[in-house]
Formats: structure tokens, C-alpha cells, sequence
């Protein structure tokens, strides 16, 4: 048994979209939108408990208690000092990300960061406590004024660390989001790129039997253009559409096989097409997929009124198999592939499955995925 799952994703006969720009390192990336983040609430949170915590727990109060002015005068400045410090650092770090990137350059990155922090947040932090002494008269406590400047370094290397963590988990939610709509973009493209193989190729084909019919019986070829009428509109309004109700696609097939008979005659009857019928309300399938089946069948294998080629259409799990014996034609040429390529193509755009090919015992067979109705 020969069994085939075929082309390729990246099949040579669709269309590619232009690459997208490179970084310096390589990578690929569209124009990004500055990450959006409100920290106001998480900001006056933590102003508020680091101006009111750190003093307290290092001792800056000295003697002063809750009773005296001085202590409240202190409690303010203490806050005053907090937001200096976390809006400071918040504009250093929001400046250092427009210049600096942590995949681009991560080492040169890391050491701005630190550098501002420690730069800004030790000399302000120094200053407001000798402020602060001076203004209490209280005595410089050396010993304060070091733990407060290394707790204030401390927190803001935490805070800053919390801050750049969001900013990637943000980024990384915007570039899958951007990628998300790049893919979406890249297939619609590509499935409007194959659904404009399938009209000329019809067409063509078509107005050959058209042409043949005209010189043989003017009746049948008045038929034939009826019904080719009916055909085509069928094909014009499924360009609009992805996915078409299998009821749909059958009655399509009924009508292009009354052409093929208009045509052969009985040379190719249709099997299994009123069971297939009576499931058919149930499934979605891409359109012109079990026409483009039939026309191969023809295109490639001998048919006559005295040896039928027989085509059974069937549905089995989502799938619909469509089957034919294989009989050569003597004077055919080499398929390019070109058309089940195509609509391997599609299915795999629509409904995430390939096209299945099977050869065994002299027939042939392609299974069709196909998707339920909701």
C-alpha cells in the first residue's frame, strides 16, 4: 500500500510574503507599541509604606515620639523623600528602556540599571537624612545613615526588578498577540492565493468540453452551458467563503458531474453521493475540494460507456473519501501535482488537517478533512 500525506507547508506553489525587517542580532520584528503600564495604585501603596516602615524600623526618629511636632514634620519628609526616590528611579528606568534593550544588549542594560539606581538613590537618600538631622537637631547617626542608604538601594533594586519582569511579561503577551495576527495575515494570503488557482484552471477546462460538445450536438452543448452557468456561479460565490455547508458542495458535484455526462455519457458514474447526502448537513468542507477530486479522476484515467470509471464518494470520521480504479490514460502527461497540492493546501489553512492520499490494488483514493458544524 503506497500512503502519501502530501506537500509540504511551505509549498513551492504559494505565494510568499515579503520577510519582515531585522534587528541587528537577526531577529525579525514588526514596529512595536510602547507597553502600556498604570502603576499608580501600586506606586502610592508603596511610596506610603516605605516612607513610613524604613524610618521607623532603622531609628531615624531618634528620642521624638507621635506626641511631639517634629515627629510628624519627619513623618511627612520621610514620605516626601520616598516619592522622590520612586518617581526618580521610575523616570530613570522608563528613559533607559526608550536607549536600552535586554535582548539586544543585556550586559550594558544591566549595568545602567544598577548605575542609575545606586547613583540617584544613595546621594538623595544621604542628603534628605542629613536634611532631616539638621532640621531635628538630632545627632548624625553614621550607622543609621548607612543601613537606610543600603535598604533604600536594596528596595529600589527589588522595585526595579518587579517593574522590568511586568514590562517583559507585557512584551512578551504583545509580540504573541503580534505574531498571532502576522500568522492570521500570512494565511489569509496565502488560502486567497490558492483559491485564485482554482477559477482559471476550471474555467479553462470547461470551456474545452464546451467547445468539444458545440461541434458534436448543439442540444447538449445548450445544456451544458446551462448548466455550466449554474456551476460557475457556484464557484464565484464559495470565493467568498473558506468553509462551504457539504450539502452545498454536493450539489455543486451533482451539477459538474451532469457536465461530465453531457460529455462521456455513462462513462463515469457517481456513487454514494444520497448517503453521503443524508449525513452531509452536519459538516463543513473547503469549497470546490470534491469537484477538483472528480475532475482529477477524469483528467488522469480512461473512461468509456463500455468500461466504466466509477467515482464513490463516502464519509467516515469527518472525513470524506473520495475513490476511483486507476486506469492510465496511454497519452496523458506527467502530473505537475499542482492541484492536490492546492487543495492540500487549503485544508491544512482550514482545518488544521492534511490531505490523505492512498494507492492500493489498483485504486485510489484521497480522504478529505473536513470540519462540524457548531
Amino acid at each position: 500500500m503506497l500512503k502519501v500525506d502530501i506537500s509540504p507547508p511551505n509549498s513551492p506553489h504559494l505565494p510568499h510574503l515579503p520577510p519582515l525587517p531585522h534587528l541587528p542580532d537577526g531577529r525579525q520584528t514588526q514596529t512595536q507599541t510602547p507597553v502600556q503600564l498604570d502603576d499608580r495604585p501600586v506606586m502610592v501603596v508603596g511610596i506610603f509604606a516605605f516612607g513610613l516602615s524604613i524610618p521607623w524600623l532603622t531609628g531615624l526618629y531618634g528620642p521624638l515620639t507621635p506626641r511631639q511636632g517634629m515627629y510628624w514634620v519627619g513623618t511627612i519628609g520621610f514620605i516626601a523623600l520616598a516619592a522622590a526616590i520612586w518617581l526618580g528611579n521610575r523616570w530613570l528606568l522608563f528613559k533607559q528602556r526608550e536607549h536600552f534593550d535586554w535582548f539586544n544588549t543585556p550586559w550594558r542594560k544591566l549595568m545602567m540599571v544598577v548605575a542609575a539606581n545606586v547613583l540617584y538613590t544613595a546621594p538623595i537618600t544621604a542628603l534628605g537624612l542629613l536634611i532631616w538631622f539638621s532640621v531635628a537637631a538630632l545627632p548624625v547617626d553614621a550607622n543609621a545613615l548607612q543601613l537606610v542608604v543600603l535598604t533604600n538601594v536594596i528596595c529600589v533594586l527589588f522595585v526595579t526588578h518587579a517593574y522590568e519582569t511586568i514590562f517583559l511579561i507585557r512584551e512578551r503577551e504583545s509580540d504573541l498577540m503580534r505574531v498571532e495576527r502576522l500568522e492570521r495575515a500570512r494565511t489569509q494570503a496565502e488560502l486567497a492565493a490558492l483559491k485564485a488557482q482554482v477559477d482559471p484552471h476550471f474555467l479553462f477546462n470547461s470551456l474545452n468540453t464546451l467547445g468539444h460538445l458545440i461541434a458534436q450536438d448543439a442540444g447538449r452543448a445548450r445544456e451544458f452551458c446551462d448548466t455550466l452557468a449554474e456551476v460557475y456561479r457556484y464557484v464565484l460565490d464559495s470565493r467568498q467563503h473558506d468553509l462551504v455547508p457539504l450539502t452545498d458542495e454536493l450539489a455543486f458535484v451533482r451539477h459538474y458531474h451532469r457536465l461530465l455526462e453531457l460529455r462521456f455519457g455513462d462513462a463515469m458514474p457517481l456513487l454514494g453521493a444520497d448517503a453521503l447526502a443524508a449525513e452531509a448537513s452536519r459538516w463543513l468542507i473547503v469549497p470546490l475540494a470534491l469537484q477538483g477530486l472528480l475532475e482529477n479522476a477524469v483528467k488522469h484515467n480512461q473512461a468509456s460507456t463500455t468500461e466504466p470509471l466509477p467515482v464513490h464518494l463516502a464519509l467516515d470520521d469527518g472525513v470524506v473519501s473520495v475513490g476511483n480504479p486507476v486506469r492510465p490514460r496511454r497519452s496523458a502527461l506527467p502530473s505537475a501535482g499542482v492541484g492536490l497540492s492546492n487543495l492540500d493546501e487549503r485544508c491544512r489553512l482550514m482545518t488544521g488537517r492534511p490531505l490523505t492520499l492512498t494507492q492500493h490494488g489498483g485504486r485510489f483514493e484521497v480522504r478529505v478533512p473536513m470540519v462540524a458544524v457548531e
